[in-house]
């Protein structure tokens, strides 16, 4: 035989052994079924993610963080560029200035009108006064030019200055009604200006929240998935920046037959098994149990259990694990979860060492 052929059927050979032995050794350290009393079924190991977006429109200035990062809640994670944001603070803060300048104005303006109504009333005293002793005077001198010791040139002087003072009093009065009237319009002017410092104080505000939430920061703790949008970047309000995933949310989600999922509580204890660690397990507790049977997906059970009406369970791991372990924790990764139905039924060995140990 060819001896390059010799060497090639040797490798082929070799790699066939070495597939059987890898395959074998799965088989033998793979969890057995427990037995009667269990039930398991097939899933990834999932977590909550978050998508950080744009509030507004605009372009991403800049990215503070990378993919793989962990991060805390509140940790800046990237800005976009804010010149017409900053721009219409500016013009926010001239309009608030201007319109507290106003208020001033108008205070003065309501002070000055309330004078001249104080004014105007003490011109009316004044006028008032003066007409009752014309009137008292006309009285006398009626009463003399009767007894022939007043002339009638003094009665009609007398007279005349009656009338001219009643027409004073009467100005006075108007003069008076009408500073009254001022001081009713000067205070209208200031209410209205007064609401102007409160709309242009709103404004204000507003773009000020609209700048602060330009700076992303992360909702919760967590580790960056993806960077969706790169520095540049034009993006449309609500735009995708950031893919965060909660890391003190993980679960596997995995569905049960029905003749199973009665006998399924809340905060029943699950046995996770990842096919990358078959000889350990991860405790974990039921989160969530469907209330309606379903046709379990195509990628999660075999075409004999796809014709079955199963019932999605979540199984949610414990956060403390969670963070103790923070950067060994991988989503996607399969395996297969086990929960104990009869709970008088024991773990067999090959569940009984904890990833938590």
């Amino acid at each position: 035989m060819n001896p390059v052929r010799k060497k090639q059927l040797a490798l082929l050979i070799f790699s066939a052994a070495l597939v059987s032995v890898v395959y074998f050794a799965w088989v033998l350290l793979r969890p057995s079924a427990p037995g009667e009393g269990f039930v398991s079924g097939n899933g990834r190991i999932e977590a909550t993610e978050i998508d950080v977006a744009t509030k507004l429109a605009g372009r991403l200035e800049e990215l503070l963080v990378r993919e793989g990062d962990f991060v805390t809640a509140g940790q800046p994670l990237a800005r976009m560029q804010l010149d017409t944001l900053r721009a219409q603070r500016d013009e926010a803060l001239a309009l608030q200035e201007q319109s507290e300048q106003t208020v001033s104005a108008m205070e003065a303006q309501v002070a000055l009108r309330e004078s001249d109504h104080a004014a105007a009333q003490a011109l009316v005293v004044q006028r008032v006064a003066e007409l009752d002793g014309a009137k008292r005077r006309l009285d006398r001198t009626r009463t003399l030019a009767q007894d022939g010791a007043a002339s009638a040139q003094q009665l009609d002087d007398d007279r005349a200055s009656m009338h001219s003072l009643e027409a004073a009093a009467a100005a006075a009065r108007a003069q008076s009604t009408a500073a009254q009237a001022a001081i009713t319009a000067a205070r209208a002017q200031l209410v209205g200006s007064r609401s102007s410092v409160k709309a242009a104080t709103a404004t204000l505000a507003r773009v000020q929240a609209d700048i602060d939430d330009s700076a992303l920061t992360a909702p919760r703790d967590g580790r960056i998935q993806f960077r969706v949008a790169q520095p540049g970047e034009v993006l449309g309000a609500g735009g995708r920046v950031l893919n965060l995933l909660d890391l003190s949310d993980v679960y596997m989600t995995f569905f049960v037959p029905e003749t199973a999922a009665g006998r399924i509580a809340l905060g029943s204890e699950v046995r996770i098994v990842l096919d990358a660690v078959p000889d350990t397990y991860i405790p974990a507790t039921v989160s969530f149990i469907a209330s309606q049977a379903q046709f379990t997906p195509k990628t999660v059970e075999t075409a004999s259990e796809r014709t079955k009406l199963m019932f999605r369970v979540r199984a949610l791991i414990a956060p403390e694990l969670l963070r103790r372990d923070l950067e060994q924790v991988k989503t996607g990764v399969p395996g297969v979860a086990w929960i104990k139905l009869d709970p008088d039924a024991a773990w067999p060995k090959a569940l009984s060492t904890s990833a938590a140990e």
